[in-house]
């Protein structure tokens, strides 16, 4: 026999006694197999055990917030402004301090009109004595009506003058509208100020508002009265405010409603123009059945849910209400003290064996 052939026969009964001896070691039987699967996932009867967390179902207060932004505003605000030119003689105020309703901030020089006040007021004692004796005259028929009427007329002129002057030094008086909290002063004593120069800003800081405006879907859960939390950067405190007024109708380019809600900030701790992050509640359940959105397994357009069951995972569908951060509503399917599977939701199948790591 060829040489190279004996070489090539000798090749392949080596190969073929080491691949009997591999062969040899491995399972023949689907029954071996499935015991080295049972080893491996430590379940005798042949089932992958799956280690999940779960929660027992207890009736919860469940609130519905949308989360908004908005702006701090104060109560009133007015940029002060004499309402007659003149020049500054008095500022009575300090820079950003409380101030009451009527206070006189400021002056601008009135002496003219008080020197012509003081010659009215001199004229009225004369006037006021005509009509005195004209009147003893008239009840004689001293004197005729028509002139009784005339210095009657002086009279009333020479008072309506006074008053036209006392108006006009009121306006020389620059006083605070409203109490509030007084800004920083624009003007010094000895500036020629007239309608248009600002003497500083006052502004009322006790109540604030909030002003935000909610999604037109939100539009109609919103009313008068509705209560809401907000906080600010860098405070770590929460603030409640409630609503006090709506706008009356949505706006057509940002489609929102603008709101405004009222915030007592009775100690003035809290300066408008601030950012806020809103909490807006739209409902409260009480006693409502909640899961933890994780938990909801959606297949072919429904919402389905396993429950733990004497060791086993078992599916039930649901119908799910309102949606929070973290929460479904579950208003069909789930009762009070069902056992709930809250982890490993996609490897879930109807009867698969799972042990329990956690339960709430």
């Amino acid at each position: 026999m060829d040489k190279r052939i004996k070489w090539s026969i000798i090749v392949l009964l080596g190969a073929g006694l080491t691949g009997w001896g591999i062969y040899s070691q491995l399972p023949k039987e689907n029954k071996e197999l499935a015991a080295a699967d049972r080893v491996m996932t430590g379940n005798r009867n042949g089932k992958k055990v799956l280690n999940v967390n779960a929660r027992i179902i207890k009736p919860q207060l469940l609130t519905d917030e949308i989360q908004i932004s908005g702006s701090l505003l104060p109560d009133e605000e007015v940029d002060l402004s004499f309402e007659t030119s003149g020049k500054v003689v008095e500022i009575n105020f300090e820079e950003g301090s409380a101030v009451k309703k009527g206070q006189l901030l400021a002056k601008v020089n009135d002496r003219h009109l008080q020197a012509q006040l003081q010659r009215l007021v001199s004229q009225l004692k004369l006037a006021e004595d005509r009509v005195f004796r004209q009147n003893a005259l008239l009840e004689r028929d001293a004197v005729s009506k028509e002139a009784y009427e005339q210095v009657k007329t002086d009279l009333a002129t020479l008072q309506a003058d006074i008053e036209i002057i006392k108006a006009n030094i009121a306006l020389t008086e620059l006083r605070a509208p409203f109490d509030g909290v007084i800004g920083l002063r624009q003007v010094s004593v000895g500036t020629y100020a007239s309608p248009t120069t600002i003497v500083a800003k006052l502004t009322k800081v006790s109540p604030l508002k909030i002003e935000f405006g909610v999604p037109e879907r939100y539009a109609n859960q919103v009313r008068k009265g509705t209560n809401l939390t907000f906080s600010m950067p860098g405070e770590l405190n929460t603030f409640h405010a409630k609503v006090y007024a709506l706008e009356s109708r949505v706006d057509q380019d940002t489609r929102t409603l603008s709101i405004r809600a009222l915030y007592p900030n009775a100690n003035g701790a809290v300066l408008p123009g601030r950012y806020a992050s809103i909490q807006l509640k739209k409902d409260e359940i009480a006693n409502a059945i909640a899961v933890p959105s994780e938990a909801i397994v959606p297949e072919l357009g429904k919402d389905k849910i396993f429950l733990y069951q004497s060791g086993k995972a078992q599916p039930v569908e649901i119908t799910s209400g309102i949606r929070t951060e973290s929460q479904v509503q579950v208003v069909k399917g789930l009762s009070v003290g069902d056992t709930i599977i809250v982890s490993g939701t996609l490897q879930l199948r109807t009867g698969l064996p799972v042990t329990l790591d956690h339960i709430d």
